[in-house]
Formats: C-alpha cells, sequence, structure tokens
C-alpha cells in the first residue's frame, strides 16, 4: 500500500502533525519514490525492507523515519480526538506498560504524563530531530554523525509506543472507521524494517508480541 494510498484513506485534516516531505530532487526523494513504488507493486513487506542494491544505509534509514513518522502521524490524528487526558491520563499499552517522558529539556528525569501530552511531546521531539540538518545532512555531501544510528534507533523507539498505545486503547475506533487493515498494514511494514536492522529492542516490542506472531509470520 503505497503512502498516497494510505493518506487518501485517512482524512488529511486529521494528521497530527504537519507532513514532513523530502526536498525535490534529491537523491532521497528518489529513493522515497522507489519504496513506495515497490509498497504499490505489491512487494512482499519483507523483501520492500530490504536495503536496495548499491543504495546508501543511512540514506535508507532517513527515508523510513520520515515516511513512518508521516504515517504514524495520520494514524494517531485519527483517534486523537478520543485519547484525551481524561480517557487516558497515562502513556500506556495496557494494565502492564507505562512509558515516562524525558527530554534532558523541560523533562530532566522520567515523567508520567496523560498520553495525549506524553504523544505531542514525542512528535515534537521526532520532527525536530529529522528537521535538525546536523543530524539528518539535507544533502548526500554531507556525512551523517557518529551517533545517527543511536538516533535513529531511539526515535523509531519512541514512535512504536505510539502503536502500543493506539492498538491496545483505541483500536475500536480504527476498526469502527474501517482503518484496521490500513494500520495493520503500516504496522507489519515498520515491524518489519526495525527487525530487519535491529533498530528496537526486542524487549521495546513485547506489549505487541502477541498481536505480532499473528500479523508478521
Amino acid at each position: 500500500m503505497a503512502f498516497g494510498g494510505f493518506i487518501d484513506f485517512f482524512n488529511r485534516e486529521k494528521t497530527f502533525k504537519p507532513q514532513k516531505k523530502f526536498t525535490p530532487g534529491t537523491m532521497r526523494q528518489q529513493l522515497h519514490k522507489n519504496a513506495m513504488a515497490s509498497l504499490s507493486a505489491g512487494i512482499d513487506l519483507k523483501e520492500a525492507v530490504k536495503l536496495p542494491r548499491g543504495e546508501d544505509y543511512n540514506d535508507w534509514l532517513a527515508v523510513h523515519v520520515v515516511d513512518f513518522y508521516n504515517r504514524i502521524s495520520l494514524i494517531y490524528g485519527t483517534v486523537s480526538e478520543h485519547c484525551t487526558e481524561a480517557a487516558c491520563p497515562k502513556m500506556s499499552g495496557g494494565a502492564k506498560y507505562e512509558y515516562q517522558w524525558a527530554d534532558k529539556v523541560q523533562y530532566k528525569k522520567p515523567t508520567s504524563l496523560p498520553a495525549p501530552v506524553y504523544i505531542g511531546l514525542l512528535m515534537d521531539w521526532v520532527e525536530e530531530q529529522i528537521n535538525d540538518d546536523r543530524l539528518f545532512p539535507g544533502d548526500s555531501q554531507t556525512p551523517f554523525p557518529k551517533n545517527y544510528t543511536a538516533s535513529v534507533k531511539k526515535i523509531l523507539t519512541r514512535l512504536f509506543r505510539v502503536f502500543v498505545h493506539v492498538y491496545i486503547h483505541h483500536f475500536d475506533r480504527l476498526r469502527n472507521i474501517g482503518a484496521e487493515a490500513h494500520v495493520n498494514t503500516c504496522y507489519k511494514h515498520f515491524y518489519y524494517f526495525v527487525t530487519e536492522f535491529g533498530l528496537v529492542d526486542k524487549k521495546e516490542l513485547e506489549p505487541l508480541k502477541e498481536m505480532t506472531m499473528r500479523l508478521c509470520r
């Protein structure tokens, strides 16, 4: 399922954050177009996430970080009116898992927050990361920093937590609007990508383990 089709299904006005676009004419934009074409062609997701021969690993990560940020923003935007501080007083994934926010600036220590506040801070933080040219260079001539892979892992780990919260606490809403298959496809794409390159620790994936075993055989 191409990203265009994904956007068409979800209401553009419901996106939680403005969509991040690639600069026209850049290698990263072309890489993104090629990746989306593969998805549209119905290529198996396990194969689609693999690094294309001759392409740069860091650019491949960058393309997918932006793509997943955009998709997850759309998914959360669809349920955000139901994810209130009263309905979701903690950023959790059921009774067993709670996520606390820390950013070394406003929240220097891990702090329990309502889900919509946590997710708002998370998405703002991701947006800041992908807009930072020092971390995500805007051209192929500028080398990626040494902390790039570690930063990508942290971004994707935090984005996964939005999947956890949405699936466990707001799945009925997705099902009611007929979005289940679309979100499942997005999740499978994300899961296959992060496991292909070892970008999210297995412990972080535990909250959705049973569902993952059903979806991603």
